[in-house]
């Protein structure tokens, strides 16, 4: 009699032993259909075994095993295996979430008549000639072999994407697979496009959560079968099986859209280096601007640093600060910037003004006495929408009609206080007239297909002056664009996250990266009350090294990461004393078995309240990654075995905010 030991998506740690007549070692990877408590569940056979430790009685016997698709490959189980030791969260849940939903379902399913088919083709067509940076990239990298993580830090417009395509053709050549990984789903189309036109006879799949069901789980057997060539996709995608994996590219490393939030709330970029050197493969992470944690890692020598620091046909923009303490704003704009776009406006250029707020303003205030639009469900402000005529929390999703008059005193003289994208697009339309304005937000792409229609029209000329937040912020290239204006960029500067500054010169780095890429020169206007900042003054001299060196240097004199290791446990309840009381115990415990570790106070989230419930965390640190993971291993195991009511409870581990 055969045992399976089967991983399921409950909420605990522990693998379940089942009898199964006929499984095979062959089976360990495959889908199995179990009962479980009171219903039938699927899982994943992660061992066969003769005998089993548990009494006779206590042993069901599986109903089935799914073969309808090949199953999961070793060096994938022994990722999901690290990720779900390393994030302290359950292997069953870790192994079942990375895969498309209909392969988590207890019905087999019919693989598309194409889903074995290898890749053909490893053809690329002729690409634009390459600088002498970017050849001096591509023979440096080329000159390694096996496990080799590599730093490419290349400003925007220098040619990355050039790079990333000369390696993926490498790959290709080779017979290999390559994984391109890009942190937002908004990027996908546009290199999606580009790649078909580099690669027309090389298969691609795309994988990222816009997809229905059925595209995804096409688009996964293409890549578990070898059939896709390239695998273009967002963080999840860094789970894809692919049995001849030879590249893996991870595009604007930087960006905290890599890291998860919910569930297993793991790095696809830390993820992408970990597979790259199971695999024995190279890892391309590419950024303007690096993450603090991947500089560091290249300035101590465990990543290979590359830079490209000119430009492709086009010169970097200039960037000028606005002293807003001395120049007058109408609706949030400053004279200088009017004039500005006027002039950009004349000679048929076109603009991009940067705000990362949308709505019309981020809270309605009563002159009378004092009310403002609060959520009643979040520790956060209603955002006034003033087309919709609603008010509309960004963090839970709640929305109700904006008042005709104050609720608390009937005062009909309502205050829209600060500014959104809503905003600045009425007050463009008022004040520049006859421009063609397009607002870009999550509330006006949130249609399918409105982000494609935006940029064919921005591309073919139909837009004078673009709105947006971040959306518009990464990689996307519109030669027209020769003026950028930041607004309200000030706002980070005031923030108690220690990690504020290091997004705020990322994020400003991206927009002004907008301007001047065609062959007209680029001109980047930031609105500041503080132009002396010596972030600002960075960002003007295009000095990331020492912006990022400064910032190191502050970060190992605080105890920091990356030069400590941090994680988080995060309590969640109806009443913030009981998150802060769970806490507090478990600090408790957890102070018995603290070796090498310090345990912080708990402390109230940053947004305490979210959608009726309360949130607090405690932090625990440690200059040895280590002993950090020894202690929340046996942490957790606490916390487990402890009874522990109207509290949810997750472990965070290397947090990026607190």
């Amino acid at each position: 009699m055969a045992f399976i030991r089967v991983a399921l998506d409950v909420p605990l740690a522990t693998l379940f032993d089942y009898r199964m007549p006929g499984a095979t070692p062959a089976d360990i990877g495959a889908r199995v259909v179990v009962p479980f408590r009171r219903k039938i569940a699927t899982g994943i056979i992660l061992g066969i075994e003769s005998a089993s430790v548990l009494p006779p009685q206590r042993i069901r016997t599986a109903l089935r095993i799914l073969r309808d698709v090949p199953p999961l490959p070793v060096d994938v189980l022994k990722l999901t295996k690290f990720c779900s030791d390393y994030y302290q969260y359950p292997i069953g849940a870790t192994i079942l979430g990375t895969l498309p939903l209909r392969l988590r379902q207890t019905r087999p399913i019919k693989p598309p008549p194409d889903a074995g088919t290898a890749a053909s083709g490893a053809d690329a067509a002729a690409g634009p000639a390459l600088s002498a940076e970017q050849r001096h990239a591509l023979k440096q990298i080329r000159a390694g072999h096996g496990f080799v993580p590599w730093l490419l830090r290349g400003v925007t417009g220098s040619g990355k994407t050039e790079v990333y395509f000369h390696l993926v053709a490498d790959a290709l050549a080779r017979g290999k697979q390559a994984l391109l990984l890009v942190p937002e789903i908004n990027l996908t189309p546009q290199l999606e496009a580009q790649i078909a036109a580099r690669f027309p006879a090389t298969p691609l799949a795309t994988l990222h959560s816009a997809l229905n069901e059925s595209e995804r789980l096409h688009n996964w057997l293409a890549a578990q079968s070898g059939r896709a060539g390239i695998v273009l996709g967002t963080r999840l995608a860094v789970f894809a099986p692919l049995p001849r994996l030879g590249l893996i590219v991870v595009d604007e490393e930087h960006d905290t859209s890599f890291k998860q939030a919910e569930g297993l709330r793991y790095s696809a970029r830390d993820v992408a280096v970990l597979r790259a050197k199971q695999r024995e493969i190279l890892v391309v992470l590419g950024s303007a601007t690096p993450s603090l944690e991947s500089y560091q890692q290249a300035l101590a020598g465990r990543y290979r640093q590359l830079v490209l620091s000119r430009r492709i046909h086009a010169e970097l923009p200039s960037i000028e600060c606005i002293d807003t303490r001395r120049a007058a704003l109408i609706d949030g704009l400053s004279q200088p910037l009017l004039a500005a776009l006027h002039a950009t406006l004349k000679r048929g250029g076109q603009s991009l003004i940067f705000i990362n707020r949308r709505g019309y303003s981020p809270v309605l205030m009563c002159r009378s006495c004092g009310w403002t639009s609060d959520c009643r469900r979040c520790s956060a402000k209603l955002v006034l929408h003033l087309q919709e005529h609603l008010l509309r929390c960004h963090h839970c999703g709640h929305t109700e009609p904006a008042p005709a008059a104050c609720p608390q005193c009937g005062d009909q003289d309502l205050l829209p206080v600060g500014q959104g994208t809503q905003r600045i697009e009425a007050a463009l339309a008022r004040m520049l007239p006859g421009a063609r304005i397009l607002r870009i937000d999550r509330d006006s792409t949130r249609r399918k297909h409105a982000w494609r229609e935006m940029r064919e029209q921005i591309q073919s000329q139909q837009i004078d002056i673009l709105v947006g937040t971040q959306i518009l912020a990464k990689g996307h290239d519109f030669p027209r664009i020769t003026l950028v204006g930041v607004l309200n960029a000030d706002g980070a500067l005031y923030s108690t996250d220690f990690r504020a500054g290091e997004r705020l010169y990322a994020r400003l780095a991206q927009v002004a990266g907008r301007a001047g890429r065609g062959e007209h020169p680029g001109r980047v206007l930031v609105q500041t009350d503080f132009p002396d900042h010596p972030l600002y003054r960075a960002l003007c001299r295009d000095d990331y090294a020492a912006f990022a060196e400064t910032q190191l240097a502050e970060r190992r004199q605080a105890g920091l990461p990356p030069f400590v290791h941090q994680a988080a446990l995060r309590a969640e309840a109806p009443q913030l004393a009981t998150a802060l009381d769970f806490l507090a115990r478990a600090a408790a415990s957890g102070s018995r078995i603290a070796d090498g570790v310090t345990l912080l106070d708990a402390v109230p989230a940053a947004v305490t309240r979210r959608a009726g419930i309360e949130r607090a965390h405690l932090v625990v640190e440690s200059r040895s990654r280590r002993a950090l993971q020894d202690f929340l291993f046996r942490w957790r195991q606490q916390l487990e075995a402890a009874a522990v009511r109207k509290v949810r409870w997750m472990i965070e581990v290397d947090p990026l905010e607190l």
